[in-house]
């Protein structure tokens, strides 16, 4: 990959994680760049005007080029790596959970991560506070189906690590800070440790 690599990204961020794991697993070198949505950074004239018309990062810079959306970036990254099954169904089956992910899984589990953790519960509007519970039961239903498709297997799709392991294990792995609990899900606690077993892995907070 020969044009210059830049992570636009807020640290705490889930999203942002998935990019800079999936770079550190192969091996690619990324530069970040950090910005604080809480400050509004990523709302800025000139964040809209050049890296993302929809003010929000992550943003995956390719030379001059600039990629919104985390999974798609993840996908950019990975192209022609192991991390994207050879196989036909297997791949479509890693776009089956990336989708998963950022429809069912995400939407639930990191909002509550964020609204707990970062914005904090005595801050939250009242539609927020009315929302918990719903994100809590979408979330848990969520790491449910999660922990069943698990059982008995290693990985998410095929017999290695692909994307969908990468996308989902993000917010997953900090679901606690969102109130969830793992220890309920059995399968889950045993997929985390073998990520974080992965060659070159990177923690979030690092």
């Amino acid at each position: 990959m020969g044009e210059a690599l830049i992570l636009h990204e807020d640290p705490i961020s889930g999203n942002c994680y998935k990019i800079r794991l999936t770079a550190a697993l192969l091996g690619l070198p990324l530069e970040r760049r950090s910005y604080c949505i809480m400050q509004g950074e990523t709302r800025t004239p000139e964040f809209l005007a050049k890296m993302n018309a929809n003010g929000r990062i992550p943003v995956l810079q390719v030379g001059d080029r600039f990629l919104p959306e985390s999974n798609a970036a993840c996908a950019y990254l990975a192209h022609g790596s192991a991390l994207i099954p050879a196989d036909r169904f297997d791949r479509a089956d890693m776009l089956h959970w990336m989708f998963f992910e950022q429809y069912s899984h995400e939407p639930n589990v990191a909002t509550l991560r964020f609204w707990l953790s970062v914005v904090g519960e005595a801050q939250l509007s009242d539609l927020q506070r009315g929302l918990v519970s719903q994100k809590r039961e979408g979330g848990r239903a969520a790491l449910a189906l999660m922990d069943a498709h698990l059982a008995g297997r290693d990985w998410f799709v095929g017999a290695q690590a692909s994307l969908a392991d990468i996308v989902l294990f993000a917010y997953t792995h900090v679901a606690d800070e969102g109130g969830f609990r793992l220890d309920e899900f059995p399968a889950i606690p045993g997929w985390i440790e073998r990520v974080q077993n992965l060659a070159n892995y990177v923690p979030m907070r690092g």
